[in-house]
């Protein structure tokens, strides 16, 4: 059964039915909400219990203390981003109710052993994506849609606009590429806090001809697709989905050492990788990647064939499974597993 928030994307998106269940935390720290959570697993008595954030895991591993289960079902979190944990008591005492860690990335993983977490209860699954829904999407003409002029060179970002993001170095790397490529474009496709610093260092730059920051699109993979580059700019990343949507429409890739991206973007193979926050070595690679037709299409064509043999989604529902059964097995019941998550 899936337990969300009513007001959320994932519940919104979920099928109906009775194994849909809503609930809003005010906070990580909602007595009362936790308290509905234990009613719920006492009443379904999961094999299991998959929590997907940080909030997640505080809701459910006090749900669990309150003895909703006996025994108490194992609580497995998943670990997306590469943020070291808090160090507060609270944060200290819910990741200590984890019996499984499931990391997004080996980076990841590293992190959390750092962190104090015991090797043996960190697995490493990654991120995947429907490799074929991403293929099939239509592509939309990025071009027309934003008032560019026909046939330029366009690098599209796709990414919240938040600091670990670091779309300021992209911004700042568009000058020196135009300087090779006067008519590159840049579409930053993506909503958050830093709208309003990100449009100002745009004007400052004098770039609102080439720039845009159109927003959140619900058509995103399809004007991506129509893109001749796709650049992550992230300073910190867990592993980036939208690289990984990127390598599978067959999109060279420009990319930091940031997190696990270098495990997904192989460079010199399915694109070229630079330090995070280096609007120079950024915008080199750009250029480099620009001005040369032949490498944009052997690395995407590398990228495409990478991730369909490495992040397709099916391997992630695999590895996930697999950290299912070695939690909620030792019964020696190998039928259906119940999970709340």
């Amino acid at each position: 059964m899936l337990v969300a928030h009513p007001d959320g994307e994932l519940y919104k998106r979920a099928a109906e039915g009775p194994d849909l269940i809503g609930l809003a935390p005010m906070n990580e720290i909602d007595l009362a909400a936790a308290w509905k959570l234990s009613r719920i697993l006492k009443q379904y008595r999961p094999d299991l219990v998959h929590a997907h954030d940080p909030h997640a895991v505080a809701m459910a591993a006090t749900a669990l203390s309150f003895g909703a289960v006996t025994p108490t079902s194992p609580l497995v979190a998943s670990r997306r981003v590469d943020f070291h944990l808090s160090g507060n008591s609270f944060s200290r005492w819910k990741y200590r109710q984890v019996s499984r860690f499931i990391a997004a990335s080996g980076a990841i993983a590293e992190i959390l052993i750092h962190d104090g977490i015991p090797a043996s209860q960190v697995s490493v699954v990654h991120d995947g994506i429907d490799v074929e829904k991403v293929q099939g999407i239509p592509v939309v003409d990025i071009r027309s849609e934003f008032w560019l002029p026909h046939g330029v060179p366009v690098v599209v970002n796709v990414g919240a606009l938040v600091a670990h993001k670091g779309q300021r170095y992209l911004i700042d790397a568009m000058p020196l590429v135009m300087r090779r490529v006067p008519d590159a474009h840049l579409v930053i496709l993506g909503e958050g806090d830093l709208r309003g610093a990100l449009e100002r260092q745009v004007k400052d730059l004098h770039l609102e001809k080439v720039v845009r920051l159109p927003g959140f699109r619900e058509d995103v993979l399809g004007l991506a697709k129509a893109a001749d580059m796709f650049v992550m700019s992230s300073i910190t990343e867990g592993l980036g989905s939208a690289v990984l949507d990127a390598m599978a429409m067959g999109l060279p890739v420009v990319g930091t050492r940031a997190g696990g991206i270098p495990e997904a973007v192989v460079h010199e193979e399915t694109g070229l990788l630079v330090p995070p926050a280096d609007a120079e070595a950024l915008a080199a690679a750009m250029v480099r990647v620009l001005t040369d037709a032949a490498l944009r299409q052997r690395f995407g064509a590398a990228g495409r064939t990478r991730v369909a043999d490495h992040f397709d989604v099916a391997a992630l529902v695999e590895g996930t499974l697999a950290v299912y059964a070695s939690e909620s097995m030792p019964k020696g019941n190998h039928g259906d597993t119940k999970s709340a998550g």
